[in-house]
């Protein structure tokens, strides 16, 4: 049983999918974290030893993770909202951010406001 970052990583899985379990670990970064370590990305994650588990361990101290990365993230988006930039009004109401549109789309973030939050924001 391997536990890093508070999470305990499935036995039965590949190392490299296993660290994806961790936030602000994908595929791709969890790949590169084992090239730089010196680890077979499908070794099991039964099969790592101490002195490997410590290894990657240390290397997660290079970036940041959980808890820090979620206060970055929600702080980027306050500062959008205090701005009242395009996108930071979209966040206020719920809607998709990045462009999407609307008219046949996103219903769920409609239906979750409510039309009447929708309606005057966008009549302006």
């Amino acid at each position: 049983m391997f536990r890093l970052m508070w999470h305990v990583l499935p036995d039965d899985k590949s190392i490299w999918i296993g660290l994806t379990t961790i936030y602000g670990i994908g595929r791709v970064r969890s790949q590169k974290i084992l090239k730089t370590v010196g680890i077979d990305h499908m070794t099991k994650v039964r099969d790592l030893t101490e002195d490997d588990q410590k290894k990657i361990s240390d290397e997660l101290k290079n970036f940041v993770l959980e808890s820090d990365l979620k206060r970055e993230v929600a702080s980027a988006i306050k500062r959008l909202k205090e701005i009242k930039c395009y996108r930071g009004m979209r966040h206020n109401l719920g809607l998709p951010v990045r462009g999407q549109l609307t008219r046949k789309n996103a219903r769920t973030a409609k239906k979750l406001l409510g039309r009447s939050k929708v309606r005057p924001v966008l009549k302006k």
